[in-house]
């Protein structure tokens, strides 16, 4: 069966029209956003999904990526403020936002981000010294991002984040570091050590301060009572009372003979006093706790009326046991 020449002509109409919507169909990805131009002009952006354009006058420009993508920054020498070398590299994130700006703005989007972003490295590096790099890398990522997002955000770019991955100081300034950080431990360990000994020396001598006031205090309370004690006897003999006297005496002796006795170089103790008189001493002592007790018998008993005997002198009493010890030493 042979086709007529209207037949063949409908077939090949129908073939170029299905032609012409395939080309006039296209699919853009998700994440991506293409450009088109109109005899080269561009026109409009094409969003992710099914869009159409007129064949043969509109055409497809640039397909540009509109996810985040990352830059690798090569190693690259930058010499500090205080002339040390380090070897410096990095990373940077980066987004498109405006499909025709980073289309037709900038030729070579990724070098251009590249060469801008190494150029700032050098620059803001540059101007620290090495102990700053070293301890303030937050700030100079912030440094670098703020810098390079400004200069491509007329390209449609969004700087997300610039890294400073690593840097590498020469072996000869790392040894040198490395000293510099041993010293300045050793010398806070040599303050810490010093304020511990000063501490201590501190609390020693508050220490030594609180028991000589409390040596004084109890030196002081010894002497009041001393002088009470005193006191009491002078009371006591000018009353009369020639056994508290005795007693005072006794007392006083006992005392030096035990501080002889327990001397520990004492091996022979000459006693130039006799015995009857420690004993007389003694017996007095004892006279004295009898009136003592007999004192407190009779302010116990109700008082009772008698004939008053005539009271001796205080010297006549005093004389009187003077002299029965000059007869006893004979």
């Amino acid at each position: 069966m042979f086709l007529s020449g209207f037949e063949i002509a409908i077939i090949v109409f129908a073939i170029l029209v299905l032609l012409v919507i395939f080309a006039g169909v296209k699919t853009v990805p998700q994440g991506s956003n293409y450009t088109v131009e109109r005899f080269g002009r561009y026109t409009r952006s094409l969003s992710p999904g099914l869009n159409l354009i007129i064949p043969f006058i509109e055409r497809i420009g640039a397909r540009m990526n509109m996810m985040e993508q990352v830059l690798d920054v090569p190693t690259q020498e930058v010499i500090t403020r205080d002339n040390a070398i380090v070897a410096v590299d990095g990373v940077a994130f980066y987004q498109v936002l405006n499909a025709a700006q980073a289309a037709y703005q900038v030729t070579g989007l990724e070098n251009a981000i590249l060469n801008l972003t190494m150029t700032n490295i050098r620059s803001v590096m540059g101007s620290m010294d090495l102990d700053e790099l070293l301890s303030n890398r937050d700030q100079i990522n912030d440094r670098l991002l703020h810098i390079v997002d400004n200069a491509t955000s007329p390209w449609g770019i969004k700087m997300t984040r610039v890294e400073i991955k690593d840097i590498n100081p020469p072996a000869n300034m790392v040894d040198s570091m490395a000293r510099q950080m041993m010293a300045e431990r050793n010398k806070r360990a040599q303050i810490l050590e010093a304020e511990g000994l000063k501490q201590a020396q501190v609390l020693e001598a508050e220490g030594r301060k609180e028991a000589a006031f409390r040596d004084a205090e109890a030196r002081e309370r010894s002497a009041e009572a001393e002088a009470r004690a005193t006191q009491v006897v002078s009371e006591a003999i000018a009353a009369g009372d020639i056994q508290a006297v005795n007693y005072f005496v006794a007392q006083k002796y006992t005392e030096a003979m035990a501080r002889i006795g327990s001397a520990p170089n004492s091996k022979v103790v000459l006693m130039p006093m006799e015995a009857s008189a420690l004993v007389g001493s003694l017996g007095g002592i004892g006279q004295i706790a009898k009136e003592v007790f007999r004192d407190e018998s009779q302010q116990q008993q109700p008082p009772r009326r008698g004939p008053r005997l005539p009271s001796v002198p205080a010297h006549s009493v005093a004389t009187t046991s003077t002299d029965a010890d000059t007869q006893d030493e004979r």
